[in-house]
């Protein structure tokens, strides 16, 4: 399953940039309040609406770093399911279609534990210093889910659009559609806690 992800956020970076939905151009959000920088590339599943009520977020593992703005397409190997301040927050985790180096990818299980737990304790920290911001439960679940999700969340967006055509508010159609709700794939694998 191929799908695009819009690149808001390069590897290695402290800002936080947020595509503007309304204008179409990209916005700086903010700099991230602690040391920690992007593991990987950052951005969102185009057309999808997550259980957040954005578009699904995606993390991109490639060799190089782009820009924000590139559109990637992308396939998933697994997802890191946490909760935010505001609920449930996924990162569906993807490498590039094309990208040969990648290849022996499949699922979440063929990522070396290491950068895995690079990932996560990006994930579990990365709101620490920020008020009224928290990071709470968190696990891995496996490709078959993160497409199970993918799915979902296309069909969110379908609903929320049609909901937007109706005549709801953007508010409205957004919890019509099944945005801003529970968790819709079961966790199947405990998360492995760092011990330093």
């Amino acid at each position: 399953m191929d799908f695009d992800v819009l690149i808001e956020i390069p590897k290695g970076s402290r800002n936080k940039y947020e595509v503007d939905h309304h204008t179409g151009r990209l916005r700086l959000d903010r700099t991230l309040f602690t040391a920690t920088q992007y593991p990987a590339d950052y951005g969102y599943i185009e057309n999808t609406l997550g259980q957040d009520g954005d578009p699904l977020d995606a993390l991109v593992l490639l060799t190089e770093p782009t820009f924000p703005g590139c559109l990637v397409m992308a396939r998933a190997i697994g997802m890191f399911r946490m909760t935010d301040e505001k609920g449930p927050d996924d990162k569906v985790i993807c490498v590039a279609s094309n990208d040969p180096r990648r290849d022996y990818l499949q699922d979440i299980g063929d990522l070396p534990i290491y950068e895995r737990l690079e990932i996560q304790h990006f994930f579990e920290v990365y709101k620490d210093l920020e008020p009224g911001k928290s990071v709470e439960g968190a696990n891995w679940v496996g490709r078959g889910d993160a497409e199970t999700e993918i799915r979902i969340s296309f069909g969110r967006e379908v609903k929320r659009l049609a909901a937007e055509s109706a005549g709801a508010s953007p508010h409205d159609a957004i919890v019509a559609a099944g945005g801003m709700g529970q968790p819709t794939v079961q966790d199947n694998e405990p998360t492995p806690r760092l011990e330093l």
